[in-house]
């Protein structure tokens, strides 16, 4: 079955007369279970949830392994450092990844004795530091430059030496990049972003290619208790079954929001994996399929960057990215990404093209010096 098809069959149950597509959530936090509670199904929820069941079961169909689902993308994050990683232990990160993940393992990782390596994504730069380490992780395309690395090269030479490899695909989602395929051990996503796309909820998940870590996963997740909300497991799996209409369109209109922003006049630089001439496009068109809703660019100053963004009309100022409304905020406000003061990730949406690019050209100075 093709992707486009899939996302809007995964995880849902065989057809039955009466019964919904889609049924509704399960919100329980006890379960009848009279008798030895093993024979049960289904006991306490903090341990297990029908309708996390099915959404798990649309996750394993759309990235190829066994899924598990969590309250956010870092638990889902902590989750893999938690199961992989003990004190004297070595893990590899890019430098340029997503902040808070640096942040996790600079504080809290380090101060659990784990040996923290970072190297940037652009070049496969991680090699270098592989010796002895127990998890490679990667991200790509990085947040919020945009850099890729070759994962299929990067988890070959960390296997050859034992070296467990996870990457972060929040961004590409499992329509566009296969990380297991790719021979990764683990793909870690944020699922609040692009794969759900609604900008309404947290949410995360982790898919493995050995199903033997699935029931330390789930270990973990019961005994932390970084468990999600029935409600907004099910939106999820409702929202997914869009995945493909929204993503095709949101990477069409970022790549021809990269172009217009790659032509004009007040932009110094644009990034974007989907432009012929971006360092990334080589290697991401070798791993992925589309390019996604992320364009990174560079205004003149911090106060041509807030001038911009206030002046937008269909583009709101926020946080966050993979929605289907237009959002884009200057990175370097928030600190911990050495990005210029005028740098700007903008997340581009599902509206019309035409106007999207008029809104863009009114909300920008003429020229670098204006």
């Amino acid at each position: 079955m093709r992707k486009r098809t899939l996302v809007t069959r995964a995880g849902l149950p065989d057809p039955a007369r009466g019964e919904p597509f889609l049924p509704g959530p399960v919100f329980a936090a006890t379960f009848h279970t009279p008798g030895d509670p093993s024979d049960s199904p289904f006991s306490y929820g903090r341990y297990h949830n029908p309708t996390w069941n099915r959404y798990e079961r649309a996750l394993g169909e759309l990235e190829g392994g066994p899924a598990l689902t969590f309250a956010s993308g870092m638990a889902a994050v902590m989750a893999v450092f938690g199961i992989t990683l003990r004190p004297g232990d070595v893990l590899v990160l890019p430098s340029d990844c997503y902040h808070a993940v640096r942040s996790l393992a600079n504080g809290y990782l380090m101060e659990m004795g784990i040996v923290v390596r970072m190297a940037p994504t652009a070049g496969n730069a991680q090699a270098g530091h592989l010796a002895g380490a127990r998890l490679l992780w990667l991200e790509t395309p990085s947040n919020p430059s945009l850099d890729v690395c070759d994962i299929a090269t990067l988890v070959g030479q960390a296997h050859s030496q034992g070296t467990l490899v996870a990457v972060d695909n929040t961004t590409p989602t499992p329509l566009a990049q296969q990380p297991l395929a790719l021979g990764a051990d683990f793909c870690v996503s944020a699922d609040t972003k692009g794969l759900v796309g609604h900008s309404d909820l947290l949410l995360g998940h982790v898919a493995v290619h050995d199903s033997a870590w699935i029931d330390r996963l789930r270990l973990w997740r019961t005994q932390t208790g970084a468990i999600p909300g029935p409600m907004e497991v099910w939106l999820a799996h409702r929202s997914i079954a869009t995945l493909a209409v929204r993503f095709e369109r949101q990477s069409a209109n970022a790549l021809a929001v990269a172009h217009f922003l790659q032509n004009h006049p007040a932009v110094l630089a644009v990034r974007y994996p989907g432009l012929p001439d971006d360092p990334s496009h080589a290697i991401a068109s070798q791993q992925m399929s589309q390019f996604g809703s992320v364009v990174s660019f560079t205004l003149s100053s911090q106060e041509a960057a807030a001038h911009f963004l206030s002046a937008c009309r269909l583009v709101y100022e926020a946080t966050s990215y993979g929605g289907i409304h237009t959002s884009a905020e200057r990175r370097a406000r928030w600190g911990g990404d050495d990005v210029p003061e005028g740098f700007i990730r903008m997340s581009v949406g599902i509206e019309d093209i035409d106007d999207l690019i008029e809104d863009l050209g009114q909300a920008l100075p003429s020229s670098v010096s204006d």
